[in-house]
């Protein structure tokens, strides 16, 4: 049985919002990521646009390390026949990258990183060298030039503005509690799925409003399935690479969700794969950890195919493909983890055991691969749990790197070593002032 609301089923109940949307708003604007639910979402309020005979705008960010897949299929969406203005912003915006502890943001679309760049600058995008917004500053975040744009369409247009946005709340309580019960909002007309913006503290004439918030994700399928819609092929690849139709995500994929589906991204479009690895600081060991002990998911990392000497060997080079100073860090504190107990034990490098007590690791009193695998799996970056303290040197070289490459260090960088949370927090209030 489809989800009923006020005896309507939930495709009737979105084009009833859509037409009143239309009806109600001066200028219409959908933002879309070309994923499943803003895909759907801007299809129907084309049909209704039609009906009406209305046009709309489209706001897409282009984020640079997306699926070619979603390009493709963002190309048959800037077909749509009631779309007057499709703003394909490809701006350099600071994203998280939720994959490395060095480096907790990126820039896609930076001029210095032009080599890198995962695919070519769209020729009919918003870019740096044809930037029509006076108010954007380079680095910013994501979530700030929303905001802005918001209000610079409504300067620009005039009247009342709605913002389609395809939020489903089924994917979050906490979604629908704001869409469907918040008392405190300002809406339009009482609509619930509506909600008013806030711009610098201050509410402006722009409406964010939700025609699909109601949905599941059956709902989408099935009226990609009854209406024939378009949608990104990339779904159908992660189906066969064993998703199901709800973890199936598209966004950003070095996010504090999305680098769990890392390993998605590189078994779905491998020459994409390639060029993500070099881009983004961190990517390939997201990849290789998204589902292990080292970005907090679960604490079985090993291959069954690896022994632990061998997995170390293995970590070490992963860490290297991104960041060959860190990776020769770790190897000289290895290095001198070995020789003290040859020194102290006359334990031979051929002689270091895979295993041992995992009581005695745990109370480091014992060399074994095992303990060495897990420190680098950990990103101790002192290598504490080698028996190594916090040292100057140790801090001059961190501070090397932090001024070798941007946005190194952050305050929002986690990390549960209290030492390295202190220097972080140090050294960017240093180079703040």
């Amino acid at each position: 049985m489809p989800k009923i609301y006020l005896e309507k089923n939930v495709l009737d109940a979105a084009f009833e919002r859509l037409e009143i949307a239309f009806n109600r708003f001066d200028h219409i604007y959908f933002s879309v990521s070309a994923g499943k639910d803003s895909s759907v979402m801007v299809q129907l309020a084309n049909i209704v646009a039609k009906k009406l005979n209305k046009k709309f705008d489209v706001l897409y960010i282009d984020l640079e390390g997306q699926y070619k897949c979603t390009i493709d299929h963002l190309y048959e969406l800037k077909k749509l026949s009631q779309i007057d203005n499709f703003y394909h912003v490809a701006l350099p915006l600071a994203l998280r990258n939720a994959v490395s502890v060095l480096q907790p943001k990126w820039i896609c679309w930076e001029e210095e990183s032009k080599d890198l760049w995962i695919r070519p600058l769209p020729k009919d995008s918003i870019n740096i060298h044809n930037n029509p917004f006076k108010w954007f500053r380079e680095g910013e975040e994501f979530e700030e030039f929303i905001l802005q744009f918001a209000d610079w369409y409504q300067k620009k247009n005039k009247g009342t503005i709605g913002c389609g946005v395809a939020i489903r709340t089924d994917e979050s309580l906490n979604r629908f509690r704001t869409i469907s019960f918040q008392k405190n909002k300002v809406t339009l007309d009482n609509y619930q799925w509506t909600t008013k913006i806030r711009f610098n503290n201050e509410l402006i004439d722009v409406y964010n409003f939700y025609p699909i918030y109601d949905w599941r994700v059956e709902d989408i399928w099935g009226a990609v399935s009854k209406l024939d819609l378009k949608y990104n092929k990339i779904y159908d690849l992660m189906y066969k690479n064993g998703l199901s139709i709800h973890e199936q995500r598209i966004c950003q994929p070095y996010g504090d969700d999305q680098r769990n589906g890392l390993n998605q991204f590189k078994a779905l479009e491998y020459d994409t794969w390639a060029k993500v690895v070099s881009r983004v600081n961190g990517v390939n060991f997201g990849n290789i950890y998204c589902r292990t002990y080292a970005l907090g998911n679960i604490k079985t990392s090993k291959p069954n195919f690896m022994n632990w000497q061998e997995y170390t060997v293995f970590l070490l080079e992963s860490i290297g493909i991104y960041n060959r100073d860190l990776m020769m860090h770790y190897y000289r504190k290895i290095s001198k983890f070995m020789y003290w107990y040859k020194k102290k034990d006359n334990i031979e490098f051929c002689d270091i055991p895979e295993e041992g007590s995992k009581k005695l690791e745990n109370q480091k009193k014992i060399i074994s691969w095992r303990r060495i695998a897990r420190a680098i799996e950990k990103n101790d970056f002192y290598m504490k749990r080698l028996s190594f303290a916090q040292t100057k040197s140790d801090n001059e070289q961190l501070r090397i790197m932090a001024h070798k490459w941007d946005n190194l260090l952050s305050q929002d960088m986690y990390t549960d070593d209290k030492d390295l949370r202190k220097f972080i927090e140090e050294e960017v209030v240093k180079n703040d002032s």
